[in-house]
């Protein structure tokens, strides 16, 4: 396995890049947009293919890097269903799964920090964002931060994984890299309490003062969607409304590009072909699917994912390939359910 643990001094921020093999698929932790191009000079030099960028929370300490690796890579971005984010490729939930070949991430909602926090778990290791830190815990006075929620997160779940567990936090302070839950659950200040109102009043008296970046980086990091409009003004977007008219056509080929636990917990258009996004260039290429459903049929392919972030990538790469009569769905899925429009589960 490829692991590499990356440092911004600025917002005391550590981000991780990790693959299952050298010349296979990455996925990206908690960026900083500062450090982009670090993060992408690495990812040549270690010869990968970031296809998923995930943040662990709306960060308030740093501007994060989502938005500028989706845009140069064309990766999928990742966060918790209850994000304030306006529009992120993908959004899981308590119980899901982060993959990319050769790796698994298990996903934790560990509210608390804010109420949009995740860690996830990865063969022995955690990565925590701000829930847990090594020999302390995210501050929980700002965006809808609560005590007991974290109380509840962190020893409901996150201690009770085996002692060995290796603690990957999103921030150190202090120099440390690297801790696990029985250290956490030994040494930890904040842990020595034998109640979620102890724990409470300890945080609520911490008196702590903003983060520098707080006005700049909540804001911004509530706008890192792709901009659907640019695709619309090329001519490349169908309404929810126009796309519900497109249904059952003989002419027309829906293209579900999500993944298949997005299908099974959120549905999808009834008589969609499922075409994965991280299959997307060898689908639409020469001798590809999609490419092939295209030139024999003459078929009109018309993507859609989640949120239309990931169709309007795929759209333009589409139209690149030579599929000039490839559209999307704007909004996707989400757009699809509130016109309406009909859902088949499972």
């Amino acid at each position: 396995m490829i692991f590499r643990q990356l440092f911004d001094g600025v917002s005391s921020t550590y981000t991780y890049l990790i693959a299952s093999r050298a010349g296979g698929e990455a996925l990206i932790i908690d960026p900083v947009l500062e450090k982009v191009e670090r993060y992408l000079q690495l990812v040549r030099e270690l010869d990968l293919k970031l296809v998923k960028a995930v943040d662990t929370h709306l960060h308030a300490d740093h501007v994060t890097g989502l938005g500028a690796l989706r845009d140069r890579t064309h990766c999928i971005t990742v966060m918790g269903e209850q994000t304030h984010a306006d529009v992120v490729s993908m959004r899981v939930a308590e119980g899901d799964q982060i993959d990319i070949a050769g790796l698994s991430l298990d996903v934790l909602y560990t509210p608390g920090h804010t109420d949009d926090s995740y860690c996830f778990l990865m063969e022995g290791r955690i990565f925590t964002g701000d829930t847990l830190l090594i020999r302390g815990t995210g501050r929980t006075d700002f965006q809808n931060g609560d005590a007991r929620a974290q109380y509840k997160s962190i020893f409901g779940k996150l201690l009770k994984l085996p002692d060995e567990t290796l603690v990957y936090p999103g921030h150190d302070y202090k120099g440390d890299t690297v801790s696990t839950i029985g250290e956490e659950r030994r040494y930890n200040p904040r842990l020595q309490v034998s109640s979620p109102g102890e724990y409470a009043e300890l945080m609520n008296n911490l008196k702590l003062a903003n983060p520098k970046m707080m006005d700049v980086a909540v804001p911004t990091n509530m706008h890192v969607g792709l901009h659907q409009d640019e695709i619309a003004r090329m001519g490349w977007a169908v309404s929810v409304a126009e796309a519900i008219g497109l249904m059952g056509r003989p002419e027309i080929a829906l293209v579900d590009l999500r993944e298949k636990s997005e299908r099974l917990r959120h549905g999808g258009i009834p008589g969609a072909l499922h075409a994965p996004y991280t299959q997307l260039q060898e689908n639409i290429g020469a001798g590809g699917v999609l490419h092939e459903l295209a030139a024999a049929t003459g078929k009109q392919i018309v993507f859609y994912c989640a949120y239309g972030e990931r169709s309007a990538m795929a759209v333009q790469a589409a139209q690149d390939a030579g599929l000039t009569s490839a559209r999307h769905i704007e909004g996707g899925i989400d757009a699809w359910k509130k016109a309406g429009g009909p859902v088949l589960m499972g």
